[in-house]
């Protein structure tokens, strides 16, 4: 299927791993250009090396998405350089363990500056370009929003928020074709969730018990098929879509886990 986004201009935040990483890729696949914010100066350069090779399109802009003034700094280069955006993927954030007993007014301000102020900030920047194409914007939130977690209120309140504002940008920008979704993951094998499964005594023990909530196939979702997912909503292909949660999960967060 040709999804008809050869040479559109897609920003992608947290864009140098994990699903971020997958999602240019797959850009790039479909003859796509993917800008890559990421504070990950060694992972960026890698990525776009990676591109280079495939015969393919990107830059990487080296961005602390919890400054305004270098996501200001970060569209303007976008708009100098191609005079053109075509979707906003907000996607970067991390689940800091910010709780309620163990954690924090100072900390719980952190944790929305790294995990929702900035989708605003970045879609807020990106609105004039996106106007002028009918672009699009897609949301990262996560499972946490909708089930919870416990010990994490800064993460689940900014990804509660993320699918708040993917409904109120949705309504408000219609008047510009501008589509706004949000895609909703669950269990997904990055190398942060391996990294932090590995801080456990038995860390394959951990991801065995993990893989067996999640009712379809007892696996994690793999970041491959959040890309296939996101870059399907990015493409004209999805144009009448619009306000949406789009779950990618194998059935975590709506089916019964205790299923077998």
């Amino acid at each position: 299927m040709d999804l008809g986004l050869k040479d559109k201009v897609f920003i992608i935040t947290g864009g140098a791993k994990g699903i971020g990483r997958a999602i240019a890729h797959t850009l790039v696949s479909e003859g796509a250009i993917p800008v890559i914010m990421d504070k990950d100066d060694l992972a960026g350069h890698k990525i776009t090396n990676e591109i280079k090779e495939m015969g393919g399109q990107s830059i990487f802009i080296r961005t602390d998405l919890t400054e305004y003034d270098q996501c200001m700094d970060a569209v303007n280069l976008v708009s100098t350089k191609y005079n053109r955006l075509d979707g906003l993927l907000n996607n970067a954030g991390i689940n800091d363990n910010v709780g309620l007993e163990k954690g924090n007014p100072e900390a719980f301000e952190s944790s929305l500056q790294k995990n929702l102020l900035h989708y605003y900030n970045m879609a807020h920047l990106c609105l004039p370009m996106l106007k002028k194409s009918k672009g699009v914007i897609l949301n990262t939130s996560s499972k946490t929003a909708i089930t919870g977690q416990g010990g994490t209120s800064g993460y689940v309140c900014a990804k509660a928020g993320v699918l708040g504002l993917t409904r109120d940008w949705a309504a408000e920008l219609l008047p510009y074709s501008i589509r706004v979704n949000a895609m909703v993951p669950a269990e997904v094998w990055t190398p942060l969730y391996e990294w932090w499964v590995g801080t456990f005594p038995d860390p394959q023990a951990k991801k065995n018990l993990i893989a067996s909530k999640i009712p379809f196939e007892r696996r994690f979702t793999e970041p491959q098929e959040i890309a296939d997912m996101a870059v399907f909503l990015l493409s004209s292909r999805a144009s009448h879509i619009t306000g949406q949660y789009v779950f990618v999960d194998g059935g975590y967060t709506h089916l019964d886990r205790a299923l077998t």
